[in-house]
């Protein structure tokens, strides 16, 4: 039996639903409003956070419910990876579908789940949520340009 975690032996096809769920590392970055520009096709990210998403904790306060709630809301599987641009270079399925390892501040690295926080990744104490915006146009208002560069959401 090999020494090596899941996540080097394991395509992300072959990993069991715990194993997928625990490469998440609860940085946020996936919760953010989006607008998508038509004429250019540039995914836009904002400092707005979907109605669900717990700030505090960097987590969805309903998860195994999410699609009920917010019938947009993407979930990812490895079948999709690959047409999701702007999931950020930081992302562990992201990482692994490229071929990388996980980052060593990834909670399954480190042993802390903390250490995404401590790392600058998350975008925990961040950003605002979107019911308290008067219209769901307002989100650009608060863009996170910086995130699109230095995080890869594109």
């Amino acid at each position: 039996m090999s020494n090596e975690p899941f996540w080097r032996t394991k395509t992300l096809a072959e990993m069991t639903p715990s194993e997928w769920e625990s490469l998440c590392d609860g940085c946020g970055l996936c919760c953010l409003v989006r607008f998508e520009d038509e004429d250019t096709g540039e995914v836009i990210p904002t400092r707005v956070h979907c109605r669900l998403f717990d700030a505090a904790l960097c987590r969805c306060s309903d998860y195994a419910n999410r699609k009920v709630h917010v019938p947009d809301c993407i979930k990812l599987t490895p079948g999709n990876i690959e047409a999701l641009e702007w999931m950020p270079p930081s992302c562990a399925y992201r990482r692994l579908h490229e071929g990388r390892d996980l980052a060593p501040w990834h909670p399954l690295v480190s042993g802390d789940p903390e250490s995404v926080h401590r790392a600058g990744v998350s975008i925990r104490g961040q950003t605002i949520s979107e019911t308290v915006l008067k219209e769901p146009e307002d989100a650009l208002d608060f863009e996170a340009p910086e995130w699109r560069e230095e995080r890869g959401t594109r």
